[in-house]
């Protein structure tokens, strides 16, 4: 799903069929179409640099628990969300990224509080750099950078993990490869 149809192209030469739908904007019913007949939700939309506090919590938190309204809707019981280091305790001030923390907080514990089967993803600081297939996952808050296409890999890897299910999972630059990471069973369960 994605909002801007000037993107559909590149995802289409990818081998991907793209809706597009604004899930800012867009309710539930809307929202249920839009996903009506895939196998998982994998929540990753976010308002972004530069956004201010209104769009955290209007994409960062309004966008997936929608989302999350509509999986059920549709019948689609797997979520896996990017999430975001620093939301066990997000801070209380005014400030945007502080927002943003406390939006990414609320949205993981509406997402925790579902039957659904959840994973949440929380990646550390972000690269662009090439991934390189290995990273450190555990369920234990860690510090570090990790390539976004380290980040996507685990995404896709733990999608299909039953042993990911009802887990945070942190994600960091490390040496394990990416499949071996996310068959580990996990430490802690919640939910």
């Amino acid at each position: 799903m994605i909002r801007r149809p000037d993107q559909a192209d590149a995802l289409r030469a990818d081998g991907v069929e793209p809706v597009v739908c604004d899930i800012e904007h867009a309710g539930t019913v809307e929202l249920a179409a839009a996903v009506e007949g895939v196998d998982a939700v994998v929540f990753a939309a976010g308002a972004g640099a530069g956004s201010g506090p209104e769009r955290k919590w209007t994409v960062d938190r309004d966008g997936a628990t929608k989302l999350i309204d509509a999986a059920r809707a549709a019948g689609i019981d797997r979520y896996v969300m990017v999430g975001s280091i620093g939301t066990d305790d997000p801070p209380r001030d005014d400030s945007v990224f502080s927002v943003y923390l406390r939006a990414k907080a609320e949205a993981d514990a509406a997402l925790i509080r579902t039957d659904l089967r959840w994973t949440i993803v929380r990646p550390v600081s972000l690269l662009d750099d090439p991934g390189s297939g290995r990273v450190t996952l555990t369920t234990d808050e860690i510090r570090g950078k990790v390539a976004r296409d380290d980040v996507a890999a685990v995404l896709a890897a733990v999608l299909h993990e039953p042993r990911s299910e009802h887990r945070v999972l942190y994600v960091a630059a490390g040496d394990e490869p990416i499949d071996t990471a996310s068959t580990r069973p996990s430490a802690r369960t919640l939910g």
